[in-house]
C-alpha cells in the first residue's frame, strides 16, 4: 500500500481524534463513544463506496481505509503498553496503597467471576468447546472505567471511589489478558475442556513472573536514568523504552504476562523515581506521557472501530442470542461483585463504604473497548484457531462491546441523573448559596474600588452597578431562604476548605522547591488523605488523620524491627530522616493557614466556626512542634543540618527569583542568565543531597544527655547505648497492662507517657523512666500505660536494668523520688532488691 495514502489517512484520522473531543462535550456523551461511533461510520462509509458504482473517484481511499494493515500485534506491542504505563505512573500509588485490599479483590476476583460466568453460561447454551467460551469469558471481562470515572469527577463524587474503580480497572485488564494468553494456549492446542486444575496453577506464574520482569526493567531503567541526571530530554527517552522492553522481556524470555510486566514497571518507577527528579521534570515527563497516552488511547478505539464491519460480516441471526447470553452474563457477574463482595468488603472494614447508587452507576458504566476488540482480533488471526471458533470469537465480543458503547454509554448520563448522583445534597446547596452571596459582596467592593481607580464613566457604572445589585440581592435572598447549616455541618465543611488550602499551599512550596522533591509526594499524599477523611469522617476524621500523619506507620516499625533484630539501619536511617524533614514542611505549612481563616472561611461559616477551627489548628501544630522538638532532642547534630539545608533552598529560590526579575527588566543578558541559573542548579543539586543518618552515633549523643545516666563514664555509657532497644510508639499505644510480666523499664526520649494505677493518673515525659517498680518489687505491673504523645522509648531488660541501678547512685536517687510520689516506700525497694541480689 501506498506509504503516503497510509499516511495522509493517518493524518486524518487525528483530525477526526481533535474533532472528537469537542463534539464529546457538546453530546454530552462519553468520549471513547464518539470515536467508537466515528471509527464505525468511515468503516461503514468505505465499504459503501467500493461497492456502489456512484462515483470511483474515492474508491482509491475507500480501498486503503478498508485494508488498512490493522493487527492486533499493534494493539498490543505498540499501543497497550502505552496506556497501561501512563495510567500507573498518573496514580497516586501512596493513597492506593491505603486501598489495596478492596483494588487487588475486586481486580482479580471480578475477573474471575466474569470469565467463568460468561464461559459456563456460552458453554450451556451453544455448541462451542469450553476453552473457547472460557476464552471469550476473559476477552470481555476488560472494563474501561473511563466514561463512569469523568463523570464521577464531574459530580464531585469521593476521591477515594474513583481511585478504586481506576486501580481496579488497571489490574482488572492485566489479569484478564493474562487469563486470555492462558485460554488461548488451550484453545490452539486444542484441548476442549481445561480443568480448573489444569488452569489456575499457570495464573500466578503469569502475574508474579510478569510483577518481578516489570521490577527488574523499572530498576535498571532507573539507573539509567540516574546517569543521565543532568539531560531531561535522555531521561524522558528512557521512560519511553521501558514499557515496551519489560513487556516484551517478560513476555519471550520469562513467559510470563507483559502487561503485568508494564503495570509493576510503572507502579516501581512512579513509587521511586518523583523524589530523584526535580519538580517540573517530573511534571514534564508525566505530561510527555499524559500526551502519549491520549494518541494511543483515541488511535486504538478509532482504529478498532474501524475494524467492527469486518468482524460482524459473517454474522447469523441466531448469533444474537448469544450476544444475549453474553451481555446478561457478564452484567450478572459485575452485579455479583457490586453488590454482593463490595458490601462484604465493607462491612470487614476492608473497603470504604460505597452507596447503592454509585454501585449502580459503576455497574452501568463498565464499558468494554479498544482493548475487547483487540483480543478478539488476535483470535481471528490465528490459523490455529478453527474457523467456527474465530467466527463466533469476532462476532460476540463485537456485538457486547457495540451493546455497551451504544446502550450503556450513551444512557450513562441519563442514569446518572435518575439515581440522583448530580444533585447537590441540601448541605451543599445552602453553602452554595452562602458562598455564592460572600463572592458577590466581595466582588462588588473589588469593581467599586477598581471604577474608582480608573475614573470610568458614571452612568456606565451606575448602569452595571444595578444589573450587578440585582444579582447580588437574588444571591443573599437565596441564602437566606436556604436551608439552616447545622454547626456540625458547617466545622466539616470548612475543614474540608482548610485541608484544601494546605494542599494548595504544600503543591506551591513544591513548585517553589521549599519542600525537597523527595518528600514532596508523601506530603501531598497526607494533605490528600486529610481531605478525605474529612469527607467521611467530619471534625473526628479530620483529627484521627492528622494524628496518623505524625505518627509511625507499619512500615516505620518494619525498618525498626530490622534495625533492632537483624542490625539493618539502612532503612530506617532514611525514613527517620524522611520524618524530620516531613514534620519541618507540615510545621512551615500549617503557621500559613491562620490568615486563610480569617480571610475566607470566617466570612462563610461565621466567627464561631473559625474560632474552633483556629484551635483545632493549633492543636495540630502542638502536636507537630512536639514531634519536631523530640526529633531535634534525639538527633541534634542532624536536626540542625537538616534545618541549615531548608534555609539554604529557601535562599536559593529567592536568588532565582531575582535573576528573573532582572531578566525581565532588561538589566541581565541572555547568556548571563543562562550562567546564574546553571550555578543556582548546580549549587540546588549540592543543596538535595542529604547527609548520612549514622543511628548508633546519635543513640550515644541521646543516652549522654539523659539525667538519668549524669554519672555514667564515657565507657559505661557506650556499652549502655549499645544494650539499649528503641521503640517509637503512636498516641494512644498501651504499652503494658495490670497484670502483665515485668520485663522490661522505659525511658523517655521523647514523648509523653500517662500511667493509671488505683484510681490515680500520673503523668511523665522526657527523660523520666516507667516499669522500674514491678521490677524492683518483683511483683506482676499495677498500672495501664499508654502514649498520650508520638514517643521514642529506650527499653533496658531487667538483668542489665539491677546491675546499673547497682552502680548509679544518681538512677538510686531517681527509683527513690518515683517511689515517693506513688506512695511506695523507698526502702521496700531497695529490700526486695537486695533480696533479689
Amino acid at each position: 500500500m501506498d506509504i503516503m495514502l497510509i499516511t495522509a489517512i493517518i493524518a486524518s484520522l487525528f483530525l477526526v481524534i481533535g474533532a472528537a473531543e469537542p463534539l464529546a462535550a457538546r453530546l454530552r456523551l462519553p468520549y471513547g463513544v464518539i470515536l467508537a461511533v466515528l471509527g464505525i461510520l468511515i468503516a461503514a462509509g468505505a465499504t459503501v463506496i467500493l461497492r456502489t458504482t456512484l462515483t470511483n473517484a474515492l474508491d482509491p481511499v475507500a480501498a486503503a481505509i478498508v485494508s488498512l494493515p490493522i493487527r492486533s500485534n499493534v494493539f498490543l506491542y505498540v499501543f497497550l503498553p502505552t496506556l497501561l504505563f501512563q495510567a500507573t505512573l498518573g496514580m497516586n500509588l501512596r493513597r492506593m496503597l491505603d486501598d489495596w485490599v478492596p483494588i487487588l479483590v475486586l481486580a482479580i476476583v471480578a475477573v474471575v467471576v466474569a470469565t467463568l460466568s460468561v464461559g459456563f453460561a456460552l458453554s450451556f447454551v451453544s455448541t462451542l468447546p469450553l476453552a473457547a467460551c472460557l476464552l471469550i469469558g476473559a476477552i470481555v471481562s476488560t472494563t474501561d472505567p473511563s466514561a463512569v470515572v469523568s463523570i464521577f469527577r464531574s459530580i464531585s463524587a469521593p476521591r477515594r471511589l474513583a481511585r478504586i474503580i481506576e486501580g481496579e480497572s488497571l489490574l482488572n485488564d492485566a489479569a484478564a489478558i493474562a487469563l486470555f494468553g492462558m485460554f488461548m494456549g488451550y484453545v490452539m492446542l486444542g484441548v476442549p475442556d481445561p480443568t480448573l486444575g489444569d488452569s489456575l496453577p499457570r495464573f500466578p506464574f503469569l502475574i508474579v513472573g510478569g510483577a518481578l520482569s516489570g521490577w527488574v526493567a523499572a530498576r535498571i531503567a532507573a539507573g539509567i536514568m540516574a546517569l543521565f541526571s543532568r539531560y531531561e530530554m535522555a531521561q524522558i527517552s528512557v521512560s519511553v523504552a521501558l514499557p515496551y522492553l519489560a513487556y516484551i522481556g517478560s513476555e519471550q524470555l520469562v513467559g510470563a504476562s507483559g502487561v503485568i510486566a508494564v503495570v509493576a514497571a510503572g507502579m516501581t518507577l512512579n513509587l521511586i523515581w518523583p523524589g530523584r527528579l526535580a519538580p517540573q521534570a517530573w511534571v514534564n515527563m508525566t505530561e510527555v506521557w499524559g500526551l502519549l497516552a491520549h494518541w494511543a488511547g483515541a488511535l486504538i478505539f478509532i482504529l478498532a472501530a474501524l475494524l467492527i464491519p469486518r468482524l460482524l460480516e459473517a454474522v447469523r441471526v441466531e448469533d444474537f442470542a448469544l450476544i444475549a447470553v453474553v451481555i446478561v452474563a457478564a452484567t450478572a457477574a459485575r452485579a455479583v461483585i457490586l453488590f454482593g463482595l463490595m458490601p462484604l468488603l465493607s462491612a470487614l472494614k476492608l473497603s470504604p463504604v460505597v452507596e447503592r447508587p454509585y454501585r449502580t452507576a459503576i455497574l452501568w458504566g463498565g464499558l468494554r473497548g479498544a482493548v475487547t476488540l483487540a483480543l478478539a482480533l488476535a483470535v481471528t488471526e490465528s490459523f490455529r484457531v478453527p474457523l467456527e471458533v474465530k467466527r463466533l470469537v469476532g462476532i460476540l465480543a463485537t456485538g457486547y462491546t457495540l451493546f455497551t458503547l451504544i446502550v450503556q454509554g450513551t444512557t450513562l448520563r441519563l442514569v446518572i441523573g435518575w439515581l440522583g448522583l448530580d444533585r447537590l445534597s441540601p448541605i451543599n446547596q445552602a453553602l452554595s448559596n452562602q458562598v455564592i452571596a460572600v463572592a458577590l459582596q466581595t466582588v462588588r467592593e473589588d469593581v467599586a474600588k477598581m471604577a474608582e481607580n480608573y475614573e470610568l464613566t458614571h452612568e456606565i457604572v451606575r448602569a452595571e452597578a444595578k444589573r450587578f445589585g440585582e444579582r447580588l440581592d437574588g444571591a443573599v435572598k437565596a441564602a437566606e431562604e436556604g436551608g439552616e447549616i447545622l454547626d456540625r455541618d458547617r466545622i466539616t465543611l470548612g475543614l474540608i476548605v482548610l485541608a484544601g488550602a494546605e494542599r494548595d499551599n504544600i503543591l506551591r512550596r513544591v513548585r517553589e522547591r521549599s519542600i525537597s522533591a523527595r518528600i514532596a509526594e508523601q506530603v501531598v499524599s497526607d494533605a490528600d488523605h486529610l481531605i478525605e477523611a474529612t469527607r467521611l469522617g467530619g471534625r473526628s476524621g479530620y483529627s484521627r488523620a492528622a494524628r496518623k500523619s505524625v505518627g509511625y506507620g507499619q512500615s516505620f516499625r518494619l525498618a525498626l524491627f530490622l534495625h533492632n533484630r537483624l542490625g539493618l539501619s539502612r532503612t530506617l536511617a532514611r525514613m527517620t530522616a524522611d520524618r524530620f524533614e516531613l514534620l519541618l514542611s507540615q510545621r512551615l505549612t500549617l503557621r500559613d493557614l491562620d490568615g486563610f481563616i480569617d480571610g475566607r472561611i470566617r466570612r462563610i461559616h461565621g466567627r464561631r466556626v473559625a474560632d474552633l477551627l483556629h484551635e483545632l489548628l493549633a492543636r495540630r501544630i502542638e502536636m507537630v512542634d512536639t514531634a519536631v522538638d523530640g526529633l531535634r532532642l534525639q538527633y541534634p547534630g542532624y536536626a540542625e543540618v537538616l534545618e541549615r539545608r531548608f534555609i539554604l533552598r529557601t535562599a536559593l529560590r529567592l536568588e532565582e527569583r531575582e535573576y528573573a526579575a532582572m531578566r525581565e527588566d532588561g538589566l541581565v543578558g541572555a547568556e548571563l542568565h543562562t550562567a546564574l541559573m546553571q550555578d543556582i542548579a548546580a549549587r540546588r543539586a549540592k543543596a538535595e543531597s542529604r547527609p548520612k543518618l549514622d543511628l548508633g552515633v546519635q543513640r550515644s549523643k541521646l543516652v549522654q544527655q539523659f539525667p538519668l545516666f549524669a554519672d555514667f563514664d564515657a565507657e559505661a555509657l557506650k556499652r549502655l547505648s549499645r544494650v539499649l532497644v528503641t521503640r517509637y510508639v503512636d498516641e494512644g499505644t498501651v504499652l503494658f497492662r495490670k497484670d502483665s510480666p515485668a520485663k522490661s523499664v522505659y525511658f523517655i526520649a521523647s514523648g509523653a507517657v500517662e500511667l493509671e494505677s488505683a484510681g490515680q493518673t500520673l503523668r511523665l515525659g522526657r527523660g523520666e523512666m516507667f516499669g522500674q517498680m514491678a521490677i524492683l518489687l518483683q511483683k506482676p505491673r499495677r498500672a495501664v500505660v499508654r502514649a498520650i504523645a508520638p514517643s521514642t522509648l529506650l527499653v533496658l531488660d531487667e538483668t542489665r536494668f539491677r546491675r546499673m541501678l547497682k552502680r548509679s547512685p544518681r538512677l538510686q536517687k531517681a527509683v527513690r523520688d518515683s517511689a515517693e510520689k506513688r506512695g511506695i516506700a523507698p526502702e521496700m525497694l531497695l529490700e526486695e532488691d537486695s533480696k533479689a541480689a
